[in-house]
């Protein structure tokens, strides 16, 4: 286990994952592919996990299969998840329960794991857990975007006595689904980039938004934000 990189920005201590190969979600992934060759994911186009996948499914010499909106011209995390090894199969109309449809047929057809949307697996919250226990940092405070809520439930687990704040990037998050940490519902679209830009590499559709509400609304004491994913490179 990696431990995670920590920097000081406006006070706030921020966990660079975007220096861990893959970002966040690469710290877990990797049992898609256990006895399987192939892991297959329904992804938005903007979506970090394309390239989670690609890393991991690179390093351990699997393939990575990934359905996204067909788009005229691909958004870099797509081009960079191709560049890394992953298939892309673009799918028109591009709306994610169709894109997702087709994700689910392929694997009925072929035998291929499917990853489940955030990719919210059983080991997930332990093995962040795991890495923000190796942090050497006890915040009495702490902030992340939020898609499918995994991130925050093992934020929870390490840090239970925390105040926990999580702002909401796409669809909407139950408290249950965050461990009870207070969302805050960020007022642009997934699809759609943060009016700023943080003073770390930080993913315009997610994690600069978080950014941008936690510095406006943190409170006192030790303050820390997790900043899930490199920026796409395509």
């Amino acid at each position: 286990m990696t431990a995670p990189i920590l920097e000081m920005h406006h006070g706030i201590a921020v966990v660079r994952d975007d220096l861990f190969p893959g970002g966040t979600k690469a710290r877990f992934i990797a049992q898609v592919f256990d006895g399987v060759q192939e892991a297959v994911y329904a992804s938005p186009p903007e979506g970090g996990a394309q390239t989670a996948i690609a890393t991991v499914a690179r390093r351990l010499g699997k393939r990575a299969t990934i359905f996204v909106a067909a788009r005229t011209r691909p958004h870099p995390r797509t081009l960079e998840a191709a560049r890394l090894g992953a298939k892309m199969v673009p799918i028109s109309p591009g709306y994610l329960s169709v894109v997702q449809s087709r994700a689910r047929e392929y694997c009925r057809n072929t035998g291929a794991s499917l990853i489940p949307f955030g990719a919210e697996l059983p080991s997930a919250v332990e093995a962040i857990a795991a890495a923000a226990r190796l942090a050497a940092f006890e915040p009495e405070e702490v902030w992340c975007a939020a898609g499918s809520g995994v991130l925050a439930r093992g934020l929870a687990a390490a840090w239970p006595k925390a105040r926990r704040h999580v702002v909401q990037i796409g669809r909407d998050l139950t408290p249950r689904e965050v461990a009870g940490a207070t969302i805050h519902v960020h007022p642009r679209k997934f699809s759609d980039r943060a009016a700023l830009a943080a003073p770390f590499p930080a993913d315009p559709h997610y994690d600069a938004k978080a950014w941008e509400l936690c510095v406006a609304k943190r409170g006192l004491g030790r303050v820390l934000f997790w900043n899930v994913a490199p920026l796409a490179r395509g």
